[in-house]
């Protein structure tokens, strides 16, 4: 965690609250803490799993990550969070990896990683605001 000096904390729902000082910004849902899809650097320090061009729509409208939709991923355990991007390295989602990375590439099908933060979620949008 880098050290910041001015943190500021939005409250967004009952829920959620965004922290943000400097060029950090982590999403606090229900006290577990995930980096917010607008920070790339914080982004870059999470495995992640590539989806091919016909899973990027159903990914940012909050769908979960699907085995048929993945190209390629990090290696990463089971319950990590896990950086879903599409094969331009854009990031479109951030969610709970439901199998090891090892399970997944032998998996043929079946639901891979929970989404919880997605572009165009109701916090994405809150974020605009702030």
């Amino acid at each position: 965690m880098p050290r910041i000096r001015n943190l500021t904390i939005h409250h967004m729902a009952d829920d959620a609250q965004l922290l943000s000082g400097g060029e950090l910004k982590i999403l606090c849902l229900s006290d577990q803490y995930i980096p917010f899809l607008s920070c790339t650097y914080m982004l870059e320090r999470f495995p992640t799993v590539t989806v091919d061009d016909g899973a990027i729509r159903f990914v940012c409208n909050g769908a979960d990550v699907m085995r048929p939709g993945i190209v390629c991923t990090d290696t990463f355990a089971s319950n990590d969070i896990v950086c879903v991007v599409e094969s331009r390295r854009k990031y479109l989602a951030v969610g709970i990896s439901l199998m090891d990375s090892e399970s997944l590439m032998a998996a043929s099908r079946g639901a891979t990683v929970r989404s919880i933060h997605y572009i165009s979620d109701k916090y994405w949008e809150s974020c605009k605001l702030l």
